[in-house]
């Protein structure tokens, strides 16, 4: 079988443009995880530099020749961690802004799954895969299903954009990003694919990052009865993730997805 390989970053225009003259020497199909930003939904379309980059990096591997796959997730659920986890913790009240801003997420073992299906497919050509969790769920929702599924009473509080830009702590063009993106989908429920329950029993993605949100815990990819065949093809297969993984991962390889296939590493 071919080298294949997983690509996953944010680098510069032109690192990414060498990287992948190198990497088309030795590849035959390229999986590249991107960003839904063709998608034809108000909360994909507000300005975001990530997905401009995107689009670059989409561009030069379609102009390489290379056969390719594109992976686009929506919301990933594993963004509840980073968001409220400390804040369930500690209280009962989440302070939010746009409650009723709907998204679908996604959990990264499905991604995962995904992305290991993308690798072993032999079909010539290339594929888009754009993927979500299998609900709309409001951000006031996501949190009311946090406490139901352990077993306390969470009260989301909303809170303006500027209050936002004060109390949430993220750096200025994130923060800006997704205050648009969640003014946007005010009112819309979320953009929702089946493209995972086609493949697989999708996980419910806020529900599945539950345990990880309150008390925190490793994250392993799962191996449904359909992904098993490929996943046995790998020498191993770990999400990495900051929040859910030990003090010894998140050093060597902080918020990335590692892969070892046929021997060699990648390194997204």
């Amino acid at each position: 079988m071919p080298t294949r390989s997983f690509l996953y970053g944010q680098p510069p225009a032109d690192a990414f443009a060498a990287a992948l003259a190198r990497i088309a020497q030795h590849t035959g199909r390229v999986v590249l995880l991107t960003s839904p930003h063709k998608t034809p939904h108000p909360f994909f379309q507000q300005p975001n530099p990530m997905a401009s980059m995107h689009k670059n990096m989409e561009r030069l591997i379609c102009e390489s020749g290379l056969a390719s796959t594109f992976v686009r997730p929506g919301m990933f659920a594993a963004n509840a961690l980073g968001w409220w986890a400390a804040r369930i913790r500690e209280h009962d009240v989440i302070r939010w802004p746009y409650g009723d801003a709907a998204t679908a997420p996604i959990d990264e073992h499905d991604i995962a799954a995904v992305a290991v299906h993308a690798l072993f497919d032999d079909s010539p050509g290339s594929a888009e895969y754009m993927i979500t969790g299998p609900q709309s769920l409001t951000q006031r929702e996501q949190v009311a299903t946090i406490g139901e599924v352990i077993g306390r009473t969470l009260r989301f509080e909303e809170i303006g954009p500027d209050d936002a830009q004060r109390e949430l702590g993220f750096p200025r063009a994130a923060i800006d990003m997704l205050l648009n993106a969640w003014s946007a989908a005010i009112t819309l429920p979320a953009y929702v694919t089946t493209t995972v329950a086609e493949g697989e029993e999708p996980q419910t993605g806020i529900r599945s990052r539950v345990s990880q949100a309150t008390v925190g815990s490793t994250c392993r990819c799962r191996e449904t009865p359909g992904a098993r065949r490929r996943l046995e093809l790998f020498r191993s297969c770990r999400c990495m993730s900051r929040s859910t993984h030990s003090s010894e991962h998140e050093r060597s390889y902080p918020n990335k997805v590692w892969l070892e296939v046929n021997g060699e590493f990648a390194i997204g």
